[in-house]
């Protein structure tokens, strides 16, 4: 087999590899640890953890999900976030090859995985993530291509504005906090990288899912309907599906409409 035929395997390797360091930062970031040191250790008994032990998916597969020492379950988040990472990091080679898109899109969906673990554990959306995040997605629009600059520039203003702007009415209205300011630089964030056209159909699909899911979530764990419900994963689907499928679904609707 060719060195271009492996490229695609090497590409999903990298990914999982990502995925692996997606974790730590899930970890350690909300507790503001430093990324780098100490070496990764069991959350259970605190022994440090082989490299032969944090070989991404692999490992725990061959633990059986427990700690080697203590034999303490280990959350089948880790190579879940892992294996997404995989699969977005095969996508994306697939569709751009080895170009800078490639990369650059890549940290893109892996910030906006370890924000949705990290809101869906903490119920916050980290600012260390979020704002270097508008930042890079618009100095990312000054290269040729699409989003261009004035659109990304617009998504950020349209994005943070927008949102906070809901976020007052319905806290005017109900007397209560709809979104906090994470999930305002979030959707700041996502403008930045996909441009303002993006952001309806991205608060669209958040807005159906985020009732879907969590409206079902709220009835299956029997809370109060008015428990606070993160919306930062929401608002990270829609970005997905927006970059994925978003142009593909839209021109399918205009067709309806237009067959109609």
């Amino acid at each position: 087999m060719n060195q271009v035929a492996l490229m695609p395997f090497f590409a999903f390797l990298f990914g999982l590899a990502l995925g692996s360091f997606a974790n730590v930062c899930i970890w350690r970031i909300p507790l503001g640890k430093s990324l780098v040191s100490p070496p990764s250790a069991c959350p259970h008994c605190q022994t440090p953890i082989k490299f032969y032990d944090n070989i991404p998916i692999l490992s725990y597969l061959v633990l059986r999900g427990k700690c080697r020492h203590c034999k303490g379950p280990i959350s089948l988040q880790y190579p879940v976030v892992e294996a997404v990472m995989g699969l977005l990091s095969l996508v994306l080679f697939i569709r751009y090859g080895p170009r800078h898109q490639y990369i650059i899109y890549l940290i893109f969906h892996a910030s906006l995985l370890i924000i949705t673990f990290i809101d869906l554990h903490h119920k916050i959306i980290p600012d260390v993530i979020s704002l270097p995040g508008i930042a890079v997605g618009f100095l990312y629009s000054l290269l040729p291509g699409p989003p261009s600059w004035m659109d990304s520039a617009i998504g950020i203003l349209a994005g943070g504005l927008g949102l906070m702007a809901v976020a007052m009415a319905f806290e005017l209205i109900t007397g209560k906090e709809g979104m906090g300011g994470g999930d305002i630089k979030l959707l700041a964030m996502i403008g930045a990288w996909l441009g303002w056209k993006a952001l309806p159909f991205v608060v669209l699909i958040s807005s159906v899912a985020g009732t879907i899911i969590g409206g079902g979530a709220l009835l299956i764990t029997k809370k109060e309907l008015g428990a606070r419900i993160p919306f930062g994963p929401f608002l990270a689907l829609g970005a997905v599906v927006y970059f994925f499928f978003g142009h593909a679904l839209i021109s399918f609707y205009l067709g309806l409409l237009g067959g109609g």
